[in-house]
């Protein structure tokens, strides 16, 4: 698929020695910064979230978690979890004795311990080779001398003005006289700067105890949050090994639960039995199989993936040839679903998104978040960390599979992701989009590997999500008419999406040529960059 260059659009990026691509160009600055003073991927990785974190304080923050994979010149893969658990004493017995019988966003309940600043450690303990102290310097200096507010980010913060001001801390933190910041306001967090030049001197433990602790925990418990300086000293990275599937020729790497990867592998699965690479990629047929993959596999999230260590099945049993090729018998090409059959689920057994790729090949994928807009509004106001609210997953009553509990992980979309080819490094990117990202990485997939888009126009191109409550399709403006009508005749309902359907980057590698070939998505505002 050629570029119409009479057309608004970008280009892929291109370049031999490395490669960086993220959602913010600041951010993108400060991986090659690092990159070029000889830091490798996932050094250059930590600097560039950790911009972002001061940047894009919406979609991020050290107060959130992080999920990564590593990928070896070789191809070698390891995973990194770093998903903070509930506190040990939210119990479903608890919360009820509290009057508490759904956890929302902005509830002192929806935080969970923050896990990401205990990854990054991780992460440079295991692969990197600087410190928190050098790599931190760029996101200090635009937390205490300034940034611009950039269009997307203004763009969402005017749409969280009503959630920020109901907390007299956030709103004094993130709102100026009332109302969001405009396009190029520039702003500056002082305290935030303080606290990462404490975790830049005294690494994670300056974070997970100490004043830094006792911040959030106090922010907490005087809004009845159940939240310990225990239960932020026991936080902890788990080493996992990425789940592997083939998919027409392509080892897609994900990551086990309690994230939701292995529903992009299971989409993937159900649709490599429909001669998808025939079908229109802007058609109807194509939107509507894709839909209905969806459907199915985000059912399969629902009712089985949550911490591990409460599945009633083991995850490889969800991307089983068997299990797979009944999940797909359920699809009709000449219909939609009228529902998602329980009785089917069941197995015969049992966010921001970076990547950056070296001069020497290693490569990163890693996502970082606070789930919904500003995470729970909550900010510990001597510190200011803004506090995530991935919490809100959980469920209070007793019997589902992600119901809360002390000591466990809730379920997670933020799902960073790694491709090989001939088990060689071939492609590492990510979707961010809270639910939409399982299926993202399907539609980002099929459109290289089916339609044989290059990265740039395989995340430019249109997208589309389904409603998680009534199932209805929500279209992006540049899906064509007649494909919303061919649809609609299939028997779905279809409506306008809200906003542009997340975000994506990624990055290719082509050991062969010794070449990089990068994209970032035009709904967001970074930008790759290489040399």
């Amino acid at each position: 698929m050629k570029r119409d260059f009479q057309a608004p659009g970008r280009s892929p990026v291109f370049a031999r020695e490395a490669m960086a691509s993220t959602s913010h160009p600041l951010a993108t600055s400060a991986a090659l910064e690092v990159l070029q003073r000889g830091g490798n991927a996932v050094d250059a990785a930590i600097a560039a979230v950790a911009v972002q974190c001061v940047v894009e304080p919406h979609m991020t923050g050290i107060g959130g978690d992080c999920f990564a994979i590593v990928m070896e010149p070789d191809g070698r893969l390891i995973g990194f979890n770093g998903s903070g658990a509930a506190p040990r004493a939210a119990t479903p017995e608890k919360l009820a004795e509290l009057g508490v019988s759904e956890i929302t966003d902005t509830s002192p309940h929806a935080v969970t311990v923050p896990g990401a600043i205990r990854a990054w450690e991780t992460l440079l303990k295991a692969h990197g080779t600087k410190s928190f102290k050098s790599l931190f310097k760029r996101a200090i200096h635009y937390a205490n001398e300034g940034f611009a507010v950039a269009p997307r980010v203004a763009h969402d913060w005017a749409g969280d003005v009503d959630k920020l001001a109901s907390d007299p801390v956030s709103a004094a933190r993130y709102l100026i006289n009332g109302e969001s910041p405009k396009i190029g306001t520039i702003l500056k967090y002082p305290r935030l700067a303080d606290t990462l030049q404490a975790i830049g001197e005294g690494g994670a433990d300056a974070f997970y105890s100490g004043p830094i602790a006792e911040d959030i925990v106090t922010a907490l418990q005087s809004r009845g949050g159940l939240m310990t300086r225990d239960d932020l000293a026991a936080c902890h990275t788990t080493a996992v090994s990425p789940v592997l599937r083939d998919y027409k020729g392509h080892t897609v790497a994900e990551l086990p639960p309690n994230g939701q990867g292995i529903i992009a592998l299971i989409m993937l699965g159900i649709l490599e039995r429909f001669d998808l690479d025939k079908m229109d990629p802007l058609g109807p047929e194509r939107f509507h199989l894709e839909m209905e993959a969806a459907r199915i596999a985000y059912a399969v999230r629902d009712k089985f993936v949550t911490d591990p260590g409460h599945m009633d099945i083991c995850h490889s049993h969800l991307v089983g040839e068997e299990y797979l090729a009944r999940l797909a018998e359920q699809v009709s090409l000449t219909g939609r679903m009228a529902t998602v059959p329980e009785s089917g689920l069941a197995p015969q057994t049992d966010t921001v998104y970076l990547t950056v790729v070296d001069k020497d090949g290693l490569a990163v994928s890693l996502i970082n978040s606070l789930f919904s807009d500003f995470g729970s509004g909550i900010v510990a106001p001597e510190s200011g960390v803004l506090l995530h609210c991935r919490g809100k997953s959980f469920k209070v009553a007793r019997g589902h599979a992600n119901t809360i509990d002390g000591g466990k992980r809730p379920l997670h979309t933020i799902i960073p992701a790694m491709v090989l080819k001939d088990g060689a490094p071939w492609l590492s990117f990510g979707v961010m989009g809270g639910q939409y990202q399982a299926c993202g990485h399907a539609h980002v997939l099929t459109n290289i590997i089916d339609y044989g888009m290059d990265v740039q126009a395989a995340i430019d191109f249109p997208r589309m999500f389904f409603d998680m409550n009534s199932h209805d399709l929500e279209a992006e403006r540049l899906v064509p008419p007649s494909t919303i009508d061919g649809l609609k005749a299939l028997g779905h309902k279809v409506g306008p999406a809200g906003g542009p359907i997340g975000g994506s980057q990624a990055i290719m590698i082509d050991r062969a040529r010794r070449l990089l070939t990068a994209g970032s998505d035009p709904r967001k505002d970074g930008h790759a960059a290489g040399y």
